[in-house]
């Protein structure tokens, strides 16, 4: 059981997403069963959340030991998670709180991999500098569509986000309300129309790495906001498949231990079994 108070108007369904990993992994049986309650009475449909409304979570002990993410490092500073695809960054912030942890940047839900926390003001103050001024090397590992004819390049295009829509448009030129974006890629040579594919972003914008390779020919697996639907469904993969595989730093002050050091995400990519 896991109880949680609302602090905003948002449906059940995104509350649950933000604020409990093993609830949103089990949402659709816990209101089949009425085992959620919002305010003590039992609710079987999404429902909208007002400001103050307590919700309680009935799950059962094997959903509540569901592993959503491991500790890759830790100190006084810093945490260095993993993070299982499904689950939204603000539920792991919201688990690792009492470690003192916060989050600094995030993941889409479906992408897995390595998200570093700040466990102190100071840190705080001292990531977000660096995620700003891009001095955090993320690398990322996907499975695209489409063999490359160019297997390694540095592509420049421009982004723009559509909030009410949730997704982004990207463009070749710049354009009014359209931010410039920098990706590289690497692309293995594999046969047929699944390519493992080295991402590191160089800017970091919302939705970049799925919506730059789509644009460029090649969507990311299973990727149903920016994909290619017919090839998604004849691969039978309905989440995409993107790692954030390794991190590392360039920092200066009382982080500047953490140089030199590459974090690396235990997932990886793979076509699920069919």
């Amino acid at each position: 059981m896991k109880k949680s108070i609302a602090t905003k108007q948002q449906s059940l369904r995104d509350f649950t997403d933000e604020h409990y990993a093993q609830g949103s992994f089990a949402f659709s049986r816990l209101l089949r069963a009425g085992e959620i309650r919002v305010n003590g009475a039992r609710v079987r449909r999404n429902v909208r959340l007002a400001p103050g409304d307590e919700v309680v979570w009935f799950t059962t002990a094997k959903e509540e030991a569901r592993p959503f993410y491991s500790v890759v490092y830790e100190d006084e500073n810093v945490l260095v998670a993993d993070k299982y695809a499904g689950v939204n960054t603000e539920a792991l912030a919201e688990a690792l709180k009492e470690r003192g942890a916060r989050a600094v940047h995030r993941l889409d839900r479906n992408t897995c991999g390595l998200l570093v926390f700040a466990r102190t003001d100071a840190a705080e103050r001292a990531l977000l500098e660096a995620f700003r001024a891009r001095r955090v090397r993320k690398e990322y590992e996907a499975l695209c569509f489409h063999p490359f004819s160019v297997p390694e390049a540095v592509c420049t295009a421009y982004l723009k986000k559509d909030s009410r829509a949730a997704r982004v448009k990207v463009s070749p030129a710049p354009a009014a309300g359209y931010e410039k974006i920098v990706t590289e890629y690497a692309a293995e040579e594999t046969p047929g129309e699944v390519v493992r594919v080295r991402i590191v972003l160089h800017s970091g914008k919302t939705h970049q790495i799925r919506a730059h390779m789509a644009f460029l020919g090649h969507p990311v697996v299973g990727d149903e906001k920016y994909g290619d639907e017919a090839l998604n469904r004849q691969y039978g993969v309905k989440r995409h498949i993107l790692v954030a595989k390794r991190l590392s730093f360039s920092l200066s002050g009382a982080l500047a231990y953490l140089n030199g050091k590459t974090f690396e995400s235990a997932f990886s990519v793979q076509l699920p079994a069919r």
